[in-house]
This record gives structure tokens, sequence and C-alpha cells, in this order.
């Protein structure tokens, strides 16, 4: 599944942020909308649901699957939106490195303009991130493969009242839970996009063990560094980070042209989450089991 650098990467936003019906926070000197940017790769039908109708569907409490996906917010820095979330601590944040690296490779604002937006309770929470503290596969991802686009944080304090997610595995073949903000064409941008898809084959391989893999969930533009979870929701097992698509136009069906593609938390990139979450070598197999 070979792909040029003018299809991948574009899963953020260069605009404003809508975080909720009635309030709106846009960073300063915020960009206009990209429109050469395609919106969004999807593979049949809408596929995305919010999380009441996602948990009715399957029978599921509401509630229950809201506050287990609570940890997932939207990332902003400088002119630049992606997606993120609380992973393994309260001030550690998961996300793509092109959200928050430009073309360049320069970092695209510091921490009074880098922020973590999550909705807790009914109230949106805005925090810095300490730019000092990100760690990433390529601090120039644009030029590398999508293997190294993730970063860790933290942040400069500790957002309370929501669960982080844990850590969990990726297999090919295996059954993700898609829940992220951000998406340009879903309904409010700060609102939850979840969907059930699966994982499919591993692409490449970067050389600190995180992997490129294909998933076949809906994806729209803004919602770059988004969580893939376990089955259960419980477990981040990648973010998504691109798309390649032969006409990403019009939805088709899941192919060597058309796919979604994310990062899986392997090797470095889970090394960088546990050191930022101070997880010691004790904790470890915990996680893993």
């Amino acid at each position: 599944m070979a792909k040029s650098r003018s299809t991948w990467l574009l899963g953020f936003w260069l605009a404003g942020v809508a975080v909720s019906k009635a309030v709106a926070l846009a960073p300063p000197g915020s960009a206009p909308l990209d429109t050469n940017i395609i919106p969004i790769v999807a593979f049949g039908e809408e596929g995305r649901q919010d999380p009441v109708a996602f948990a009715k569907s399957r029978g599921l409490d509401p509630e229950a699957v809201r506050r287990s996906t609570s940890a997932s917010g939207l990332v902003t820095c400088g002119a630049a939106q992606g997606a993120g979330q609380l992973t393994l601590a309260n001030d550690v944040i998961t996300t793509a490195a092109h959200v928050l690296f430009d073309e360049q490779g320069r970092l695209r604002a510091g921490s009074d303009q880098c922020h973590f937006l999550v909705v807790v309770g009914h109230e949106i929470v805005m925090t810095k991130i300490d730019v000092r503290s990100i760690e990433v596969g390529a601090r120039d991802p644009y030029r590398h493969s999508p293997s190294r686009d993730w970063a860790v944080a933290r942040l400069l304090r500790a957002v309370h009242g929501i669960t982080p997610y844990g850590i969990g595995k990726a297999s090919e073949g295996a059954s993700v839970r898609f829940a992220s903000r951000g998406s340009v064409d879903w309904r409010q941008r700060s609102d939850l996009a979840m969907q059930q898809c699966a994982l499919h084959q591993t692409l490449e391989a970067a050389p600190d063990g995180a992997r490129e893999i294909a998933f076949d969930c809906d994806a729209g533009k803004g919602a770059s560094g988004g969580a893939l979870l376990d089955a259960q929701g419980k477990g981040l097992v990648a973010i998504f980070a691109g798309f390649h698509s032969a006409n990403p136009n019009q939805a088709a069906p899941f192919s060597a042209e058309h796919y979604n593609f994310a990062v899986t938390v392997e090797g470095a990139f889970r090394r960088a989450i546990l050191a930022a979450a101070g997880v010691g070598r004790a904790a470890v197999g915990a996680i893993d089991r």
C-alpha cells in the first residue's frame, strides 16, 4: 500500500475550534480552513455514532460508555487542531506528531498556545501543554514514515474527574473502537464520534517498534491523533494519523487504494507513555495483563 506524501498526515484542521454549541474557543492567529484538504475518507454509509446511539445500538449503558470515553479531547497548537486523549495519567496526553510540528519540523507554538481541551461533566476544561515535555517519533513527521507520527506530552496541570485510557495491544484483524473528537464533518467538532471497526494489515514498521497499520473506521479531517481503543474501549492500541485514497471524495469499500491508517502504541511510543506517566518496571506487567 504505497502512498504519496500528499495523501497522508491530513487529519488535522488549521482553523478555530468550536468546542460546544454555546462556547467557541479559537487559538490566536487561527488560519482559515484549507478547502483543498479532503474532509473524510469513508467506506460506505455513515458508520459513526454519538456515544448514546453507539451504546444503545449495542445494548450498553450510555452513561458507562460516556464515562469510558471521557478521556478523548482536542489538541490545539497555534493554528492547528487535532485530537488527543489522556493516557495512563491525568496529566499525560497522546496525539499525532504533525498536530504539534509543522512541515518544516518546527513546533507550531509554545505552551501559551498549545492546549488540551476535554469535557469534564458538562464543562469544557482547557489545559496548557508543557511543550518542553513532548516526546515524538519524529519532530519532522512530514519527512518520515507515518509509523513515526506519534507524540506524548505532559500537561502543566492534571485534569481531574476523568479516567485516562489504559494501554492495549494492536493485532491485525482485531476489532477496535474509534473514539475521537475534532472531525470537521461531524456535528459540533467537539462532539465525540464513535465507531466499531477492525485493524487490517501492517503497512510499515519503524525501527523503534511502532507500526503503521490500516483500519476501516470512517475518519475525518481534524481527528488526527484520535484514539483507537481495544474492542472493550478500555486500552489505547493506536492513534489515527492519516489516510490514503485514489478518490477520497467518494465513499468506497476498504481497499489498497482507499484506507485510513494509524500508529500502534508499541516500541518507543509505548515507552514514552510509560515514562511520562511515571510507570515503573514493576507496574508494566500489570498494564500488559
